[in-house]
């Protein structure tokens, strides 16, 4: 079977891996072009672009893949599917009519639920306990077409966004292998896949620097799935209006719950977002419900630091507090 692989990001790798010793021919690799990032606007480097190169799949980086000339181009490589992962574009009715069998997307969520740009991180953030990856045969709606192959995993009780992603991504190879061999059994006339049903379907937009911000009126237990969901972007952030000083900003890195037990004895008063314990290596801040133990931060312009270090580097009190009262992050 003639695929062109379509994908931009990082979760598309392990499956682009697995198609160039396939036994398929990889025609092409379509991606999104690089764009300079940071504050030296240079080029990150893509793992994808680096296996691309040294297995010498062509690339082809169109501006957009819904204009004419892109899918008149599209059209010309003679495809029989698409393979999309993780692309970064929305593809027009067109674009999946010039395959010969459309194309098919591993999604990184089980479907119907969080559809969108972003499953990994609203799973953790909502709390699920359970993940998995899904293959759709594509329809111009995001992530609505009929499924062709699931596989399921739990989510680690302290997994983050960066290792489940990971995980999903090795985890759809096998389900874009089989969705593959379904297609090219297809007979040409029976429905392809199963049809989602819209009513259980969730969203899981794409992510925000607003979204890592902390309101500690919500619980402890909500805020540390926050933190482990926003890992490694955007991240989760707080601030410190210490007195006489400039307000601090600093990047929450790795918080637990402190046990109810513990919670409740020895520890200062105070609402949200108070200090209530900043002694040797407990560095506790109350929430709406519950305390958060802060065991890894950087301030700002700063070094990444245990709470011991920070401790002994900073003056922190009971009763000293955290945050702003921002609003609750929303997947809206």
């Amino acid at each position: 079977m003639r695929i062109v692989l379509m994908a931009t990001g990082p979760f598309a790798l392990p499956t682009m891996r697995w198609l160039i010793d396939a036994p398929h021919e990889l025609v092409c690799w379509v991606t999104r072009p690089p764009r300079p990032a940071g504050r030296r606007r240079t080029i990150p480097t893509s793992p994808l672009r680096e296996l691309a190169q040294t297995r010498q799949v062509p690339i082809w980086e169109p501006e957009d893949i819904n204009t004419p000339e892109s899918v008149a181009h599209l059209r010309n490589l003679g495809a029989d599917l698409l393979v999309v992962c993780d692309y970064g574009q929305i593809l027009a009715a067109e674009v999946l009519e010039a395959a010969r069998l459309g194309g098919i997307n591993l999604h990184g969520s089980l479907l119907p639920k969080y559809r969108g740009a972003a499953p990994v991180q609203w799973a953790i953030y909502h709390g699920e306990t359970e993940t998995g990856v899904s293959v759709i045969h594509m329809t111009p709606r995001l992530d609505a077409g009929p499924i062709l192959q699931q596989r399921r995993t739990a989510i680690g009780p302290g997994e983050d966004a960066q290792t489940l992603e990971a995980r999903l991504a090795e985890l759809g190879v096998g389900a874009v292998e089989a969705a593959i061999g379904q297609l090219a059994a297809w007979d040409g006339h029976s429905p392809i896949g199963t049809p989602q049903d819209a009513t259980l379907a969730t969203r899981a937009p794409r992510l925000r620097k607003e979204h890592g911000r902390i309101d500690f009126r919500r619980s402890a237990d909500e805020i540390e799935r926050q933190v482990r969901a926003m890992r490694p972007w955007p991240g989760t952030y707080t601030t410190w209006a210490r007195p006489g000083k400039k307000t601090m900003m600093l990047r929450i890195e790795r918080v637990s719950v402190v046990p109810h037990a513990a919670e409740t004895s020895d520890v200062g008063g105070g609402g949200p977002g108070t200090i209530c314990a900043a002694s040797g290596d407990r560095l506790w801040v109350r929430t709406g419900e519950g305390v958060l133990a802060i065991e890894q931060l950087c301030p700002a312009g700063k070094r990444s630091q245990g709470a011991a270090e920070f401790l002994r580097g900073y003056r922190v009190a009971p009763g000293d507090r955290w945050g702003d009262d921002a609003p609750n992050p929303s997947d809206g």
